[in-house]
């Protein structure tokens, strides 16, 4: 089993309780485990500053899923609870983001691991550290 760290976002509906719902989801797949999850923040929205803020969290995975594979499965459970893609940056429903696994780098079509923006987010790093410090300094040195 490989490890992997999500980063999920809401600002629409009732947050917390998507959040709680796309980890109860994840949870239920046959091939992903939640293993930790960090506490919920409130953070301003980024990229397009005229909407909601948001509820933030991050969850540590045990998965036999590929990368890919394992971002599938994010986006099945978007899809599930509803998800719309309106526009880049907008307001959602629920937002589930592969942020790193394992110490994997690539950069793909589809899949760019560790997450090309995660280094400039303090609403990905914070709740990141919270549950695997390690994780999130070597997001950081890498972008460096």
């Amino acid at each position: 089993m490989a490890k992997a760290w999500l980063s999920l976002g809401a600002n629409i509906g009732d947050p917390a309780a998507q959040l709680e719902q796309a980890i109860a989801l994840l949870d239920a797949h046959d091939q992903i485990i939640i293993t930790k999850q960090s506490s919920v923040i409130r953070t301003k929205a980024w990229g397009k500053t005229d909407q909601p803020d948001f509820a933030n969290m991050a969850a540590e995975v045990e998965t036999d899923l590929s990368p890919v594979d394992l971002l599938h499965a994010c986006l099945d459970v978007e899809r599930d609870m509803g998800r719309v893609r309106h526009e880049v940056w907008g307001p959602r429903l629920i937002d589930i983001d592969v942020v790193a696994y394992e110490r994997v780098v690539m950069d793909t079509t589809k899949l760019i691991l560790p997450h090309r923006f995660a280094h400039e987010r303090a609403f990905v790093l914070d709740p990141l550290t919270e549950i695997s410090p390690e994780t999130a300094q070597w997001i950081v040195e890498r972008a460096r």
